[in-house]
């Protein structure tokens, strides 16, 4: 046992000195340069240069990086051992070198190998754009559940980088007593480790996803239907449900500025009442497993009976982020299929960032076009078109309910209080000794209203 505490010992300095030697400790690992391999070729085509490094010095500034260097670079082919051309790296290493930075992002993905070689040539350490979201993820999580999901993803994205990463992984270490045998090695206690960790937490977030789907009856059972806001990051979601709903959900001009879900009970201008959901923000490129790790939360769009599509309609990229989050949604399931059961609206927020020119046609547009009733210019902000939009989600949850005349006596309160609660009152009218009503109600409303006016007859002898 001596031994083998030894050799672990050993191991761990060894791995502890190949991870310093390839990366100078004398810079501050807080000042970072960000490079974005742009395609030449078809290979990431549809996103502006300029656009995707604005987004990735974006990315490196929500966890409060210094960004000294960012640049795009032409990208014509990769190069397996380090993605980036032998010139490109050359001449990085030496801004690197010349401004001290600790940290370079590589707005792409990285193979282990390759980020391995670009540490060793640029004496710093090197993240790609997944390792980066990740990092961003953790920094933001808050709640229980939130933290769970990001160390999911985390191990998920962990466990594919134990390939090869470093030498030590390859020794054996020995067995326990007469039989133990050779024993395993480094590499696969360490894969071991961190699959009995990935099957704890999803047991743990399958119990997430039993309380929201609990909790998702309720609402149901209390016919509260559920408006779920989805959007790009940093598009105004976290704004736009403040503005709805009259929380205080933090909303900055920061990307990934909200992670853990937050919902509210609001009143709609029909009197109806739902429930408004705000989710994490999407972004380009966003890693499978990611999406995978955060479906407990996502679950809340799945299941919504409407969803909004907030839309940074001021951002030059705006029909790009568009599909980017279409895309997504796609993957867990929100398709064209299903927009009969869960319609789609878009929110164009920003409207008081446009030039009049474009503000005044696309209002124009949204009040005549082919886009009437599906797309609502508003302004989280100021407030402007607010109002329009909450009475069209008024009236998209209204279509479902079924509306039909209901003749209550007056002596029986009630009744008429329940329906009051129950459903949307259109109008009503005092007949003798008769409340004459026409109300709105969803099928379950519906179906119970029967019982209860069958309960209520009297009985004939």
């Amino acid at each position: 046992m001596q031994q083998a505490d030894l050799d672990e010992d050993q191991g761990k300095e060894q791995l502890n000195g190949q991870r310093r030697r390839p990366v100078d400790t004398t810079r501050p690992a807080t000042v970072a340069a960000v490079v974005c391999p742009v395609a030449t070729g078809t290979r990431g085509e549809g996103r502006d240069r300029e656009t995707r490094l604005a987004e990735a010095v974006g990315l490196a500034r929500a966890i409060d990086l210094d960004v000294r260097l960012a640049e795009a670079v032409p990208l014509r082919r990769p190069t397996p051992a380090t993605l980036l051309g032998k010139g490109v790296v050359e001449r990085l290493r030496e801004a690197v070198e010349e401004q001290a930075i600790g940290l370079v992002i590589v707005d792409d993905k990285l193979t282990p190998v390759q980020q391995r070689n670009l540490e060793k040539a640029w004496q710093a350490k090197v993240i790609d754009r997944t390792g980066l979201i990740l990092e961003i993820f953790g920094a933001r999580a808050r709640t229980h559940e939130g933290r769970l999901q990001v160390e999911l993803a985390a191990l998920d994205y962990q466990r594919g980088r134990l390939v090869r990463s470093w030498t030590h992984l390859e020794r054996q270490r020995g067995g326990f007593g007469f039989l133990g045998g050779p024993g395993e090695s480094q590499i696969e206690i360490d894969r071991r480790l961190i699959g009995e960790r990935i099957v704890r937490i999803k047991r743990d977030l399958e119990g997430v996803r039993r309380t929201r789907s609990v909790n998702r009856a309720g609402r149901r059972k209390a016919r509260l239907p559920t408006v779920a806001l989805v959007g790009y990051t940093n598009a105004g979601k976290s704004t736009l449900f403040n503005r709805l709903s009259g929380a205080e959900v933090m909303a900055k001009d920061l990307l990934f500025a909200t992670l853990d879900p937050t919902m509210r009970a609001i009143k709609l201008p029909n009197g109806q009442g739902c429930v408004i959901s705000d989710t994490v923000g999407f972004v380009s490129d966003l890693p499978t497993h990611l999406v995978a790790a955060f479906r407990a939360t996502l679950e809340e769009v799945i299941e919504a009976d409407l969803i909004v599509h907030v839309r940074d309609i001021s951002h030059p990229d705006s029909e790009r982020q568009r599909l980017d989050v279409e895309a997504v949604l796609h993957e867990l399931g929100v398709s064209e299929e299903g927009a009969e059961s869960r319609p789609m609206i878009e929110a164009l927020n920003k409207i008081d960032a446009l030039t009049d020119e474009r503000r005044e046609t696309l209002e124009a547009r949204c009040a005549t076009g082919a886009e009437r009733a599906r797309q609502y210019p508003v302004s989280a902000a100021t407030g402007e078109g607010v109002e329009a939009l909450l009475e069209a989600i008024g009236d998209i949850l209204g279509r479902a309910s079924e509306t039909r005349e209901v003749a209550v006596p007056l002596s029986d309160g009630a009744t008429i209080a329940w329906l009051y609660r129950h459903g949307e009152v259109r109008s009503r009218h005092d007949d003798g000794d008769l409340a004459r009503l026409t109300v709105a109600l969803d099928p379950a409303a519906s179906a119970q209203l029967e019982r209860r006016l069958v309960e209520q007859r009297p009985v004939e002898h």
